[in-house]
């Protein structure tokens, strides 16, 4: 938990205590900053909603001229999903009497951290500091839909802000990412989210029987209740702002492209990510529910029959399974239904089915970092030229298959991406590799839905975010890898390291989070 220093109070105790001496000035500054941290420890706003009374907690942020956050954690948007309700849209959640209490996180939906993840799409933060991480999944439960709201406490009806955590459909948590900072600087409100997520939140049998996309379905059913409900906390209905990074940013992208959200929000940020990437859209969704049912005694003709058996196994058995996707793509993840998304995303992009939405979107430099370090020379930092073919082969294999003209594919990627004036430096090859990964991963996916949004006549702002903090995390050659721009938005160099982000932040840190959740929630506010 974050607190207000002492600090905060110097300008107002050298005004009274002139006359005093020294001693007695500082212990006029301890009993104000201890009133006020008892205030701010022990007062615990309630709010009604349309379902019931809920209690929260005041908490202060611990950086100078930030005023205090009213946190409701653990806040029910959804009945539980289990039983027969497993691979089912969710429900609205039910009423509740008395006070509930929303003073703690919820539990997370069930995933399993440790298990073979594909680390290149996860940020570095996640991965290098996987026991931290951990520390959050450990309890989890299939009754995880829950959101947790930041309140300012400012007057005003605010704009809202609902993050979607990323981690490539198969892990993650909204409890990682505390809104104080960013809530009360911008003047928003900030809410977190948790969403089902691996086999549990979108195995699709390709019919009727299990349709998929039940993790998106959650986070529409969470902004329907942030619809109803938000008012109640002071916040604007009518100026509602979905953001997420990485595989957070491909969920909004498809929300922005679905009918089912129309209406629901008006602006969205979207951060490394694309419905158009490799990796967004799941377009072999029974041969992986196959895979699973054989592997969990389930794999019958019947498809009805197989999603009943599923929804007998217990979440354990079945999300500790290991199925592996081709590599550039998902195992579980966003399926084309018909109906949620109704077609090829780029096919509806291209047709204009944006529902006219103000969006934002951008890349870092260096997102490409994972699928290129492991190949990198330690004491170098180079790449030599026979891993840099076989990285670019490799690459095309594992993106295209074996098609006809492969080898022309290949060598016209190794052309363009060789600087002719430096074709034997090393680290060249690493920075063009870097390029070449985060230009089809992240660069050209982001590009072409600006440019499809903007043809349609929808205000559309794109960004690149080039900096990145100094930490034990990276090389020193790293750029602004994936998911380095999320410690900037949520406001994380102005209350110095955390465990999640151990950085060295310096002054020029705390100015661009400013800046950056300046332009966040500035847009948030007016597009």
């Amino acid at each position: 938990m974050w607190y207000t220093q002492p600090a905060t109070y110097l300008p107002l105790t050298h005004l009274l205590c002139r006359p005093l001496n020294f001693a007695l000035c500082w212990l006029l500054v301890w009993l104000m900053w201890s009133v006020s941290m008892a205030t701010a420890l022990t007062y615990q706003p309630t709010v009604n909603t349309a379902l019931g009374r809920l209690r929260g907690m005041r908490v202060a942020v611990a950086t100078e001229g930030l005023g205090p956050v009213d946190q409701y954690l653990g806040v029910p948007y959804a009945a539980p999903p289990v039983g027969e309700k497993r691979f089912m849209p969710p429900d609205a959640p039910s009423a509740w009497s008395g006070v509930r209490n929303a003073t703690r996180f919820p539990p997370v939906c069930p995933q399993t951290v440790h298990n073979a993840v594909p680390d290149i799409m996860m940020p570095v933060w996640a991965t290098y500091n996987l026991d931290t991480v951990a520390t959050y999944l450990q309890e989890q439960s299939e009754d995880c839909l829950y959101l947790n709201i930041y309140v300012p406490t400012q007057n005003d009806p605010r704009p809202v802000m609902l993050f979607i955590h990323g981690g490539s459909y198969m892990e993650g948590t909204g409890n990682i990412m505390d809104g104080s900072v960013l809530a009360s600087y911008g003047n928003v409100i900030v809410i977190t989210l948790n969403y089902r997520m691996g086999i549990l939140g979108f195995l699709s049998t390709g019919d009727q029987a299990a349709k998929g996309n039940y993790g998106l379905l959650d986070q529409i059913q969470a902004l329907r209740w942030i619809n109803k409900n938000i008012g109640y906390f002071g916040g604007d209905p009518g100026r509602v702002t979905v953001f997420g990074s990485g595989i957070g940013a491909s969920c909004v992208s498809l929300l922005t492209l679905s009918h089912h959200s129309e209406g629901l929000f008006h602006r969205a940020i979207i951060q490394s990510g694309s419905a158009l990437s490799s990796w967004s859209v799941n377009y072999q969704p029974v041969k992986y529910t196959r895979l699973l049912a054989e592997r969990v005694g389930c794999n019958v003709l019947d498809t009805q029959d197989l999603v009943l058996c599923m929804q007998k196994r217990s979440y354990r058995e079945l999300v500790e399974q290991e199925i592996q996707p081709a590599r550039f793509h998902v195992a579980f993840g966003p399926v084309i239904d018909g109906d949620l998304i109704p077609d090829d995303p780029e096919v509806l992009m291209e047709q204009g089915e944006f529902l006219n939405y103000d969006i934002m979107l951008g890349i870092n430099q260096g997102e490409g970092f994972r699928f290129v370090e492991g190949v990198v020379e330690p004491e170098e930092g180079g790449v030599s030229g026979s891993d840099f073919d076989f990285t670019v082969s490799d690459f095309v294999d594992g993106l295209y298959g074996y098609p006809e003209g492969k080898d022309t594919l290949r060598e016209t990627i190794k052309f363009m991406y060789t600087d002719w004036a430096d074709r034997d430096n090393p680290e060249t090859r690493r920075k063009t590799l870097v390029a070449m990964f985060t230009d089809h991963q992240w660069v050209e996916p982001a590009v072409v839905t600006a440019d499809l949004h903007a043809r349609y006549g929808s205000p559309t702002f794109f960004y690149a975010f080039y900096h990145h903090c100094q930490s034990p995390m990276k090389p020193p050659w790293a750029d602004a890898a994936h998911g380095d721009e999320l410690a900037y938005v949520f406001g994380v160099p102005l209350i110095g390291p955390t465990e999640l982000f151990p950085c060295n932040f310096s002054r020029n840190d705390i100015m661009l989070s400013a800046v950056v959740m300046t332009y966040w929630t500035n847009f948030a506010k007016t597009g």
